[in-house]
């Protein structure tokens, strides 16, 4: 393993906390904190809504001063941003939490490139096992963050969870240090204006095999987000079942999501990226079915192991192909576009979780993803046809 894929899977452990912290706690924060309890997953929803505006950006702002810098800076934004999010819990100021979640989200569209830059640090043949050894510190995190923010829930007297936006900081400033050694590729400084910079982003997008990509890519986010987002709310708000145990059945998920990963890049490396999303999309259709039974903690429990296993095989299947559908001057705009379209689907499916679950049920919510679920086929049974011809 290179120095680079080193440092970033070392990253990925403290970075990637973000995300698992306010998908375990935002929903819960948010709604103790408004008395509107439809919009107690809008924190969760900003902080992605914050990942999806900013992707973009994230890539151009890389192309101008390399990934090294852009990640640094993101690391400190990031833990400035989640001291801002302690405070409002402190204060009890639910619109204060929301802007520093949608402020922690933008950092997370820095983190969201660490696969990207994961890829470039190795032959492009190789890049599925990158991606697969760099989601792996995905496990790592997952528990490390969930644990210790349940631990430092009460570390400031009467101020719950303000010690776990505490500990956030802490983690979140981590990667600062490690990628301060991180080394940037010389083609990673790329200029979006330069007079060639490879064919125009509509050529691009309209690929059979991009679309394929970024159709299982972001609708595999929406699911996963949608259905992990509503479950703290289900679990612990609504069936009135203990956080520890609420925090068990996420780590759990997330092992499911990234533990796959040692062999992910290998299963697509031999059946190809087309048959891998089918298998993970069947995983998701063994979580929507369990929903029809009664919600146990079993029932959570192996319904979150099929949705990560799920995630696994569509999320690397679709970020592994979208690298092999575009030339090394193209990156920065393709990268950035897919993130886009991942995150600001994510985005919708989190921000209507809470409302959903709140107007439904948790069978009602899985029910709702199965739509997603058909276009992840036909994009991908379209590409396979048309790349026949």
């Amino acid at each position: 393993m290179n120095k680079n894929l080193i440092l970033l899977t070392i990253s990925q452990v403290f970075g990637f906390s973000n995300a698992a912290i306010t998908v375990f706690l935002g929903g819960i924060i948010g709604s103790q904190i408004t008395s509107i309890k439809s919009l107690s997953t809008l924190p969760v929803a900003l902080s992605v809504v914050g990942t999806a505006v900013f992707t973009y950006f994230a890539a151009k702002i890389m192309s101008k001063i390399g990934r090294r810098l852009g990640f640094i800076f993101a690391a400190l934004g990031s833990s400035t941003s989640a001291l801002l999010a302690a405070f409002a819990i402190y204060q009890q100021n639910f619109i204060l939490f929301c802007i520093s979640c949608l402020i922690l989200g933008m950092g997370a569209a820095f983190t969201h490139q660490y696969r990207f830059a994961a890829a470039e640090s190795v032959e492009k043949e190789k890049a599925p096992k990158a991606i697969s050894t760099l989601m792996l510190a995905g496990i790592v995190a997952g528990f490390m963050a969930l644990t210790l923010a349940n631990y430092t829930k009460n570390f400031i007297p009467d101020h719950l969870y303000v010690g776990s936006y505490l500990l956030l900081a802490a983690l979140t400033f981590m990667p600062a240090i490690f990628l301060f050694f991180y080394k940037n590729n010389e083609t990673t400084k790329i200029n979006f204006n330069n007079e060639y910079n490879g064919r125009r982003l509509i050529e691009i997008i309209f690929q059979p095999r991009f679309l394929q990509a970024v159709t299982a890519a972001a609708f595999a986010y929406a699911v996963m987000s949608y259905l992990m987002t509503a479950t703290p709310l289900s679990m612990h708000v609504m069936e009135k079942m203990s956080l520890a145990k609420t925090g068990v059945v996420l780590q759990i998920h997330l092992v499911a999501m990234f533990l796959p990963s040692l062999i992910t890049g290998n299963l697509i490396k031999k059946f190809g990226h087309s048959n891998i999303i089918y298998i993970g999309v069947s995983f998701y259709a063994v979580t929507i079915i369990l929903s029809i039974f009664e919600q146990t903690y079993t029932n959570y429990m192996v319904a979150l192991i099929f949705l990560g296993l799920g995630w696994n095989f569509l999320f690397i299947s679709g970020t592994s192909l979208v690298v092999l559908t575009y030339k090394e001057e193209e990156k920065f705009k393709a990268q950035g576009i897919n993130d886009l379209i991942v995150f600001t689907t994510m985005a919708l499916a989190s921000l209507s979780a809470g409302m959903a679950l709140s107007l439904t049920s948790w069978k009602i919510l899985n029910f709702l993803c199965i739509p997603f679920l058909v276009l992840i086929v036909y994009s991908s049974f379209r590409a396979d046809i048309l790349s026949k011809k």
